[in-house]
């Protein structure tokens, strides 16, 4: 979850003396109502056009793909059952019949077809098309060399999709259930292709477990069972009802006061001041997670494009005294791009040191012979952050151990969420602050983002074509170990030239009330609603 991208809102300060929020909503005691928070408005409802962890985490439940990714094992969706051929090339689905959209459409092959044919063609400007590129013809066509009636999905009849790929992809399953891959209802995007998912009701249709009762901009969503999703049956939950806390401080308050019933990925987040009571508590829950807290860098920028600058920078941190003394969540330092959950990446990989000041220093003295700069205190670096206490802490922390390692100056730039992912986009910044989850299990989904300048969620102007060419290679090599390698060697290129910082990998840190079930973050930060019971206190 891009950003947030699939987006990561950390948290900090906890203030017991915030007052409560106003209960506007039913109690969390009642045993069919589970109350959450989110950080932050959702950008968007689009599936196409999400790419933050604050929007999939309402997609993700209101809408159904052909898959369900059910704590890493693959589920049927909409697709009742499917076929893979011999050569790994075509997958063949065949849907469900009773599947049903929120107006009481049928959901057929054609929604899917029609969801990504739109997701990439170039008019959409879908930032996520590009995790659809192992459909064959998929990528002609989103960067305009291709024709649509080329891309490897066909609609056979109703409830039989093809899909044709361009190399055998272990890991298509997996992509079914992300949520750039959901369907969308035809008509009603036809009917208001800018506004249909910009307001809960009729226009905003869909088909999953749950339907978008209301949204209040800025203030709170409510999500209601849909009585006609074709599994309601094993849907405990009525009602979700979603605040939007901006402030983390607040929202750990109120989960102290018992109004919110779970703060963690995706819903909130255990403020940095709370971890140590929690803790003591025994209420801190900590599983794995593949993702990464980064600092991006703007490759383009008169500073930023200095590669011994950018090395300077990345190896004046030290990660390990943030984790200690600010975060507190058992993180990692990320001495790599990729987590070491992730297969073939367990081990360090022995690209930086971590808190190398000496190091450090060596490249700054390259970087200002370069830049023409005869001392330290000539260069003022701006971090970009979203409004966030959490990412405000770090800021300052990796703000003063720049100041003290290196002599530099930095200033702290925050905006608000949707404003700041339009800044990274258009690469209105310096140094950009941003959290990565895996879309799913593998390398490439960290590294796939980068292999061009123009492919959505890079955001940092930076490509290299030996990297491209590796990415490339990977996607058609079918003995694991040298794929693997090949991705470790592209990893090796991209850290060498520091187009991103990496800080941490994330632990997933979060509590829950007692009489809550089956509310568990997965490896990849997702939580299936449609799994949770309550129980009456």
């Amino acid at each position: 979850m891009k950003k947030f991208l699939r987006v990561l809102t950390l948290v900090s300060l906890f203030l017991l003396s915030v007052a409560p929020l106003a209960q506007t909503t039913v109690s969390a005691q009642d045993a069919a109502t589970l109350n959450l928070s989110l950080g932050a408005e959702p950008p968007t409802l689009d599936p196409a056009l999400a790419t933050d962890s604050t929007s999939g985490s309402i997609i993700r439940n209101v809408f159904e793909g052909l898959t369900h990714n059910n704590h890493g094992e693959i589920e049927p969706g909409v697709a009742e059952s499917w076929e893979e051929s011999e050569d790994g090339l075509t997958w063949t689905f065949t849907l469900r019949q009773d599947s049903t959209w929120s107006n009481g459409d049928p959901v057929t092959a054609n929604d899917f077809e029609f969801a990504w044919k739109r997701a990439l063609n170039p008019e959409t400007a879908s930032q996520y098309a590009s995790i659809l590129y192992p459909i064959a013809g998929a990528e002609e066509f989103n960067s305009g060399e291709g024709e649509e009636d080329a891309v490897g999905v066909t609609a056979v009849d109703d409830y039989t999709l093809e899909v044709t790929l361009n190399n055998p992809t272990p890991y298509f399953l997996e992509l079914t259930s992300f949520y750039t891959f959901m369907p969308v209802h035809q008509a009603t995007v036809e009917a208001d292709a800018t506004g249909w998912a910009a307001e809960a009701g009729e226009t905003y249709v869909t088909n999953g477990a749950f339907n978008l009762d209301t949204w209040n901009h800025n203030s709170d969503l409510v999500l209601a069972k849909n009585a006609e999703y074709w599994d309601a049956d094993n849907v405990a939950l009525e009602t979700v009802n979603i605040q939007i806390i901006e402030q983390e401080s607040t929202a750990n308050a109120e989960f102290q006061a018992g109004n919110l019933d779970y703060l963690g990925t995706p819903y909130g987040t255990v403020s940095l001041d709370s971890i140590d009571m929690y803790r003591a508590n025994e209420q801190l829950n900590t599983v794995p997670y593949a993702a990464i807290y980064w600092y991006k860098l703007n490759t383009t920028d008169e500073l930023m494009q200095n590669v011994n600058l950018r090395k300077a920078l990345s190896l004046a941190i030290d990660r390990q005294g943030l984790i200690d003394n600010v975060i507190k969540g058992g993180q990692l330092p990320a001495l790599g791009v990729v987590p070491p959950t992730i297969e073939g990446f367990e081990e360090d990989r022995g690209y930086m040191q971590d808190a190398a000041f000496d190091e450090a220093n060596e490249y700054l003295a390259l970087a200002m012979e370069e830049l023409g700069i005869s001392d330290p205190s000539e260069i003022t670096v701006s971090i970009s952050i979203n409004d966030s206490e959490a990412h405000s802490t770090i800021a300052q922390f990796i703000q003063s151990g720049w100041a003290t390692n290196l002599g530099i100056n930095a200033e702290i730039d925050s905006t608000e969420w949707q404003v700041y992912l339009d800044r990274l986009n258009v690469l209105d910044y310096q140094v950009g602050r941003m959290g990565w989850i895996a879309d799913f299990n593998d390398a490439i989904s960290f590294l796939d983002m980068y292999r061009t300048a123009d492919t959505g969620n890079n955001d940092t102007g930076w490509e290299n074509e030996e990297y491209k060419n590796l990415i490339d290679q990977s996607a058609s090599e079918e003995d694991p170990a040298a794929r693997t390698q090949m991705l470790l060697d592209a990893e090796a290129i991209f850290m060498e030239e520091t187009p991103v910082i990496p800080v941490y990998y994330y632990t997933s840190n979060y509590v829950i009330q007692d009489h809550v079930q089956n509310l568990e973050p997965d490896a990849l930060g997702n939580v299936s609603l449609k799994d949770v019971t309550l129980s009456a206190e």
